[in-house]
């Protein structure tokens, strides 16, 4: 059932459409409902174009994250979007080239010898296998905790401990992650273009870590506190993948090299400061 964007309020339905023959992403031909309970127009977004919902996301506002995951993106059968499914294999392949080109950039130290079974000795083909491989697993890492922890009846006690929220929908988890890790293709910008600022990859990391934290806290209403510890959690789970991964073909010293990005683009330096931070507060 669809909601109010604004109040998170039920309504029976987004719009009214009068007239088939205009557009309705130019606002023509719809009557927007008026939510009864904060007097509001329940959903502004349905006569929007994509480039405004882009721009939202960006600035990570609620309104646009409720019309995406409860008007727009949601199924009764609890299967994913066909959208969500074609995001999802975007930001999966645009994931290889990042990597792959940043393990390239950044090697070893040029005084020390290759490492032993160095992956740029096997065909392209193969190397280009095992960042897609490298890439998919990260994310299924990233996103299989969450899920479980969420969704898992079995965890009902761990969840009492621990204060974590209990959502029943996994797809709805798994699309939120995915519509806000948009963010994640900005680097190709700095692929394109030459730059020697690490920082940069600090900033999108900590873009994609904000947006998956206020993404989940939007969905499940659980606070940012929460919705932050299960992201850490999923960064971890990603970040030791992805280690194991790397480490089997003697490239882990370039993990370290890196600098600010470790794993996909989502554990940063960054994230440690704040997992330190975080403990002197506990």
């Amino acid at each position: 059932m669809p909601i109010c964007i604004e109040c998170r309020h039920p309504v029976t339905l987004l719009y009214t459409e009068y007239s088939k023959a205009d557009d309705r992403s130019l606002g023509k031909g719809v009557r927007l409902t008026q939510c009864p309970q904060c007097q509001r127009f329940a959903d502004k977004y349905v006569e929007h174009d994509f480039v405004v919902l882009f721009i939202d996301l960006v600035l990570i506002k609620p309104q646009v994250y409720r019309h995406l995951l409860f008007n727009r993106l949601s199924r009764a059968d609890d299967r994913f979007d066909p959208s969500i499914i074609r995001l999802g294999t975007l930001l999966l392949l645009f994931d290889v080239y990042l990597t792959w080109a940043r393990i390239e950039k950044t090697g070893a130290s040029p005084n020390s010898p290759p490492p032993t079974g160095a992956l740029s000795a096997y065909p392209l083909l193969l190397q280009y296998l095992f960042f897609l491989v490298h890439c998919l697993l990260g994310t299924l890492s990233f996103h299989l905790p969450i899920r479980v922890l969420c969704t898992s009846p079995r965890l009902g006690w761990l969840r009492r401990l621990t204060s974590l929220p209990y959502y029943k929908d996994a797809t709805a988890l798994s699309t939120a992650l995915l519509v806000s890790s948009c963010t994640k293709l900005f680097p190709i910008l700095l692929i394109v273009w030459e730059y020697d600022l690490p920082s940069a990859a600090s900033a999108v990391s900590w873009a994609v870590i904000v947006n998956n934290v206020a993404a989940l806290e939007i969905l499940m209403d659980c606070g940012y506190g929460r919705a932050l510890a299960l992201v850490i959690v999923g960064a971890i789970a990603r970040a030791t993948v992805g280690w194991s991964m790397l480490s089997a073909i003697g490239l882990q010293d370039r993990i370290w090299n890196l600098g600010d990005l470790k794993m996909n683009g989502v554990v940063s330096d960054s994230l440690f400061d704040s997992l330190k931070w975080i403990g002197s507060w506990s």
